[in-house]
């Protein structure tokens, strides 16, 4: 849904298999513009890092609307996408999510949680933690 769902991404995806080749595929750059449009706080320069693009790169996409997103960037994007749709389960809303994103955490050595979604390492790691604060493991 944070992506706009089976209407921005012409489908609804009912398995993993169907994820992959609609992230092949490259995910319509809608998806990202519906995604950037509805956020309530983020700040651009931890979204640069957590979808592996630059502002500028993202103006000249959403100009050229028609174009898909390449894999590379179709994957952080799902990803992020991912990540923060667990964080507004944890956490029970999008700005509290968002908020949270951009603050340093204690279980995260003191690392901003948005700087970690730049590498598959991070991202796994964000995973595990949002687990943990989850399912109220001592991190």
């Amino acid at each position: 849904d944070l992506l706009g769902g089976a209407k921005v991404l012409r489908s609804k995806l009912s398995n993993p298999f169907e994820t992959h080749e609609l992230l092949l595929e490259g995910l319509p750059a809608r998806a990202l513009t519906f995604l950037i449009e509805n956020l309530h706080s983020l700040q651009m320069d931890g979204l640069e890092k957590a979808a592996g693009m630059s502002l500028r790169t993202f103006q000249r996409r959403k100009a050229a609307n028609a174009k898909p997103l390449s894999p590379e960037q179709s994957g952080r994007v799902w990803q992020f996408a991912e990540i923060l749709a667990k964080a507004i389960k944890v956490f029970g809303t999008q700005e509290a999510a968002e908020k949270w994103l951009e603050q340093p955490a204690f279980g995260l050595e003191r690392r901003r949680p948005i700087d970690l979604l730049a590498t598959p390492a991070g991202a796994e790691m964000m995973k595990t933690y949002l687990g943990q604060i989850e399912y109220g493991v001592y991190v």
